[in-house]
């Protein structure tokens, strides 16, 4: 007669994560570097911000061009935070798309959702948004 044995991975002490479940949320991405140099309550609070946003920019199927550069560029010292989306035809996904805008504008990338993202960018003179104290 043969016992059955079932052998349980161990969990490691303070991660609250997993087998399996680790796996998923490493594959989705979720936690993958999602801001450049924003943190905590700066990045949630531009996220708050940028909810009731239009795009400002579209990005379509010749993608992410010099002349798509400079209107990024504008937009920002216009604006400091800017909504882009990505169109259906852009020859790159859109989390690449976002991480090359932002860095071709040298800019943070707040928050990607969709087929849309938000980029901030402090005015280097007179900025307009106040970031949370600590950021």
């Amino acid at each position: 007669m043969k016992s059955a044995v079932s052998v349980r991975p161990e969990r490691i002490p303070g991660d609250p994560v997993a087998g399996p479940a680790r796996r998923r949320a490493a594959r989705s991405g979720r936690r993958s570097g999602v801001t450049t140099s924003l943190k905590g309550k700066a990045a949630r609070h531009l996220r708050a911000l940028g909810h009731d946003l239009a795009p400002v920019l579209y990005v379509g199927k010749e993608g992410i061009t010099d002349g798509v550069v400079a209107a990024t560029k504008t937009a920002l010292l216009t604006h400091e935070l800017i909504k882009v989306k990505v169109q259906s035809e852009a020859p790159e996904g859109r989390k690449e798309t976002a991480a090359q805008l932002a860095e071709r504008t040298e800019s943070a990338l707040a928050q990607v959702l969709g087929r849309t993202f938000l980029l901030y960018k402090r005015h280097p003179k007179k900025p307009k948004i106040a970031l949370p104290a600590g950021q």
